[in-house]
């Protein structure tokens, strides 16, 4: 089989194009695999909708199915354009809802379905957390130093509420945010739905206004505004190559 392997601020993700829904668990797995298969933090398969430009289906590098994923949604949309899949605008469904992106080069903005408050701010571990829905549900906590990331807590907390948890710091002008994730079960180099948990939470204390650059621990600069209750999330991708795989 054809795959391609995109690269989204750290997050990769193997990506192709089929006629046909199927439970591609075992797949998922495979072809992430960083020892024996392409490797990646997770599978994303685009399949033809009636009405929008395409649905995804996505898995993480575990196998299990997530409903959104910021960084993949931009993936998917440059893979979805430059394999004539949807115009530079284009609108699909996931998991957690119809989303809309939109390619320039190598950048690409989506707009996320709206973000729900899941539970407000309480203290646990020694952290004041809040939990934020932003397509999958995120964990974030206001830390004073964010070169120190707490794995054990993360998981912890992970486990505790099933839902994905960011350490985040606004300093020199941005949103400095490190993500442990569900599937992933570890630290990503980047996390586009907890950069933008992460800015919510900030914006609610007043770090910040209605748009902030973002950095993940990849050290991609991103960018993250709200209008009207909607995040724009908008970052650079990239394909890294394109390879016949055999299953």
């Amino acid at each position: 089989m054809i795959v391609s392997k995109y690269s989204a601020s750290g997050n990769d993700f193997v990506i192709f194009h089929t006629f046909k829904k199927a439970d591609r668990t075992e797949l998922a797995k495979k072809l992430c695999d960083r020892q024996n298969g392409v490797g990646a933090d997770g599978l994303i398969v685009l399949v033809p909708h009636d009405t929008l430009d395409f649905e995804w289906e996505f898995y993480n590098s575990d196998g299990s199915y997530a409903a959104m994923c910021g960084n993949g949604s931009r993936a998917a949309a440059h893979y979805a354009f430059v394999n004539n899949l949807a115009d530079k605008k284009m609108e699909f469904l996931t998991g957690a809802g119809v989303i809309g992106c939109e390619v320039d080069g190598d950048i690409v903005e989506t707009e996320l379905t709206k973000p729900k408050l899941v539970k407000d701010y309480f203290i646990e571990d020694g952290y004041e957390w809040i939990l934020i829905d932003t397509g999958v549900p995120h964990l974030v906590a206001l830390v004073e130093d964010i070169s120190k990331f707490d794995k054990a807590t993360a998981k912890k907390m992970r486990e505790k509420y099933n839902a994905n948890v960011n350490f985040a710091k606004f300093e020199d002008g941005e949103l400095k945010v490190r993500t442990f994730e569900r599937g992933v079960e570890d630290e990503t180099l980047a996390c586009g739905t907890g950069m933008c948990a992460s800015f919510l939470s900030a914006k609610n204390k007043n770090f910040c206004n209605d748009f902030t650059k973002l950095r993940p621990t990849s050290q991609e600069e991103l960018e993250v505004k709200i209008k009207d209750d909607t995040l724009f999330f908008k970052g650079k991708v990239k394909q890294t190559f394109k390879a016949e795989v055999l299953i």
